[in-house]
């Protein structure tokens, strides 16, 4: 199952930012435990290269799609890829935003380029991006979603930023193929403390309200 037919079945994604990732395969594990499967590390994360090594060396056992955000360069998207990231998101377009999408899809992954206005959204899906993610998505709300899906019937638009477990069903409902669940379910102090128990807790709450 492609990664894109993996959200589309389980209509969330896990974006994990923390200054520290204690085991990336335990904090996997305790993820999917609680019904997320498709998991984003971010470039914020110092060592993410390890990390994305780690995650994706031991996704048989742990049963994750795991990939890499916040991707701003050419060259973050190589070592993504060289450390077996299964796709790669980007907060938004930059001078870098083709090439970037270039190096996924030579890899045979997707890219999901991060936008917010409709003319990003164009630009986006222009570069090639496979779906578009909506960045910060709370600012507008599930009802800017909604509007944005007029002109754009049928783009697989993600939202992120700000979304919990009292807002993310009102985003599916708009018209989202997913939500990103961010702090709500993967605290940064929960990360580094590896508090899995908590987390795997979080994520079945954040999938029960879905």
């Amino acid at each position: 199952m492609s990664t894109l037919d993996l959200l589309r079945q389980d209509r969330v994604l896990s974006v994990v930012r923390a200054p520290a990732i204690d085991d990336a395969r335990d904090l996997c594990a305790a993820l999917v435990a609680g019904g997320i499967h498709v998991i984003e590390l971010t470039f914020t994360t110092p060592e993410l290269p390890r990390h994305l090594e780690r995650a994706a060396s031991t996704a048989a056992e742990t049963g994750a799609v795991v990939g890499a955000g916040t991707v701003q360069t050419a060259a973050q998207a190589k070592q993504a890829v060289e450390s077996g990231a299964q796709f790669i998101v980007t907060p938004g377009q930059g001078l870098e935003a083709s090439a970037i999408v270039a190096t996924g899809h030579a890899a045979g992954i997707p890219v999901v380029l991060g936008a917010f206005t409709p003319s990003e959204v164009m630009t986006a899906l222009a570069l090639g991006s496979d779906a578009v993610k909506i960045f910060p998505a709370h600012q507008l709300g599930p009802k800017y979603l909604k509007d944005l899906g007029g002109p754009f019937p049928g783009v697989p638009l993600v939202p992120s930023g700000g979304v919990n477990a009292g807002n993310a069903r009102q985003f599916l409902d708009a018209g989202a193929l997913a939500v990103s669940a961010g702090t709500d379910v993967v605290s940064p102090a929960d990360v580094e403390a590896a508090r899995w128990s908590d987390i795997t807790a979080k994520a079945t709450t954040f999938c029960a309200a879905l």
